[in-house]
């Protein structure tokens, strides 16, 4: 029996820790991450909060959600939100959510959650329009990003190492062979 959505929030707002997400309508709790996936969020997270300007952008590592439809909701591994997409929601005391398209949505393989990201949440980024998805593999050392282009479609390009220039963030560049050290 699928969970309806105001089931799924009243569960994530009781049990925050939990990291509870919604697949398909399917109540699913984010296991335990390895050592190599909690480095590169943080990582990563911290390059781009001293990178980009608070008044334009904030970063949410592992704790906000997105929204994909009423039956499917997201924690990111790391995530780029307009300051003003955040704005409105300080100060109400409700879960964070996030319905519109953002400039970056992160996520960092692991063991325990590289199959459901590949297979569930990865295409359902790119039918929300987010601006560019990456997977980070921290074992194979490398980012794949998805890049939307302005009809829509997307463009998969693989790093392996040296500077990565998300496009919807001018200015900021990540170090992908420090984030790997």
């Amino acid at each position: 029996m699928p969970v309806s959505e105001q089931t799924y929030l009243k569960v994530a707002e009781e049990d925050p820790e939990g990291k509870w997400e919604l697949h398909r309508g399917a109540l699913v709790r984010r296991p335990g991450m390895t050592s190599e996936h909690e480095d590169i969020s943080a990582y990563l997270g911290a390059s781009l909060i001293a990178q980009l300007p608070r008044d334009q952008y904030r970063v949410r590592i592992e704790g906000s959600r997105i929204r994909r439809s009423a039956d499917r909701y997201y924690v990111p591994d790391v995530m780029v939100v307009p300051t003003a997409v955040v704005l409105p929601q300080l100060g109400t005391g409700q879960l964070e959510v996030f319905r519109v398209p953002l400039p970056l949505v992160v996520a960092v393989w692991s063991k325990s959650t590289g199959r459901d990201d590949l297979r569930v949440k990865l295409p359902d980024y790119r039918a929300r329009d987010d601006l560019e998805i990456w997977l980070i593999h921290p074992l194979e050392r490398t980012l794949t990003a998805w890049r939307r282009r302005a009809e829509g479609e997307y463009e998969e390009v693989v790093f392996r190492g040296g500077i990565v220039r998300p496009v919807a963030l001018p200015g900021v560049e990540i170090d992908l062979d420090a984030l790997f050290d």
